[in-house]
């Protein structure tokens, strides 16, 4: 059965995501009737197609453009026209390639807005719905706690993450919290990956990080969000993976790749996900998408470009993996206040 063949979209969703849709251009990006458009779209799975509906409807007068039906070089020559603040959305079921041509890199150098929606055909059936779902854009809510997080990130001497009677604490403060709210003011580019909701940061001492946390999903390496039956317990000594117990062969070939090319395991980032449509009882398959759900999740693997660390692993020809992994978590603490309970952010 191929994915054209799956149950189309109710119609229900389809308005929603028109107004979902209506939201972040016009809220999130700021996009106005006084820049031009042009939607880049493939039709190879029932959500890229719902989507170049959505936005059909809200950019009337946008240039709309079946990549599947143009060159490289058409493709191309359709952003050549296009002024700073003029947006480009690009609506993938995979993946776009334009050969060297990194799109959303490139198309940032041109003071360009973009919105990304990429390996859209890795969610059909319901997690199509809660993709939808995901895009939603409430203000309030994301730059309202967001901003609050951040805050307490930022002045924080200390943090835990506690869940299933296990803990594991980060006795350091963090690094300046990056916000991924849909807010883009002050910042150099404007648009990015959809759906959005994060905080995040990691220790500035990566080797304060000790003890254990109950991991409930995790990326395998095929970069599809993973759930085994019973959450394994990731044990990290000196911020290092010591050991992994009940984890599944999925998770050690994970672990085996990091350990071959990086000799040992750090944890990096630690993400605090805001997005209320993604919990691990409506998942989606895209590891990329899914790491906005609500709750916590950490990185394994040297390689992160937002914070720059003094260790020679971690330059960017010699780390190579980031795996995110998705922690089991019942609360965490900055300081010695709760700041996520109950599945929900508590700031």
């Amino acid at each position: 059965m191929t994915q054209q063949q799956f149950d189309p979209i109710p119609g229900e969703a389809l308005y929603a995501a028109r107004e979902n849709v209506r939201d972040i251009l016009s809220i999130a990006i700021e996009y106005t009737d006084a820049q031009d458009a042009v939607v880049v779209s493939d039709a190879r799975s029932p959500l890229a197609t719902a989507l170049t509906g959505a936005y059909r409807h809200c950019l009337p007068r946008a240039q709309f453009i079946d990549f599947d039906t143009l060159t490289p070089e058409a493709v191309l020559e359709a952003f050549r026209p296009l002024a700073p603040s003029d947006l480009v959305v690009l609506i993938q079921s995979t993946n776009f390639r334009l050969e060297a041509f990194r799109i959303r890199v490139e198309l940032f150098k041109r003071a360009l807005k973009v919105i990304e929606h990429p390996h859209l055909g890795r969610m059909i059936g319901p997690q199509a719905l809660y993709y939808l779902d995901s895009l939603a854009y409430d203000p309030a809510y994301y730059r309202g706690v967001g901003r609050a997080l951040k805050d307490r990130i930022d002045r924080a001497k200390s943090g835990t993450v506690a869940g299933c009677g296990e803990t594991l604490v980060f006795a350091s403060p963090f690094e300046s919290a990056k916000l991924n709210i849909g807010d883009y003011a002050g910042m150099k580019n404007v648009g990015g990956q959809f759906p959005i909701g994060e905080v995040f940061t990691e220790a500035r001492d990566l080797e304060a990080v000790n003890g254990r946390v109950r991991v409930a999903v995790f990326g395998d390496t095929t970069f599809t969000a993973n759930k085994p039956v019973e959450p394994l317990t990731l044990i990290v000594e000196r911020g290092r993976v010591a050991g992994a117990i009940g984890a599944p062969p999925e998770f050690e070939q994970v672990l085996a790749n990091i350990r071959a090319d990086e000799g040992e395991i750090w944890v990096r980032e630690l993400g605090f996900g805001m997005n209320r449509a993604l919990t691990p009882d409506r998942m989606v398959s895209d590891i990329g998408t899914f790491e906005r759900m609500c709750g916590v999740h950490l990185s394994l693997g040297a390689k992160h470009g937002i914070f720059k660390k003094n260790n020679p692993l971690f330059k960017d020809k010699q780390a190579r993996h980031h795996v995110d992994v998705f922690a089991a978590a019942e609360s965490v603490t900055l300081d010695e206040e709760v700041v996520y309970q109950n599945g929900a952010w508590q700031v």
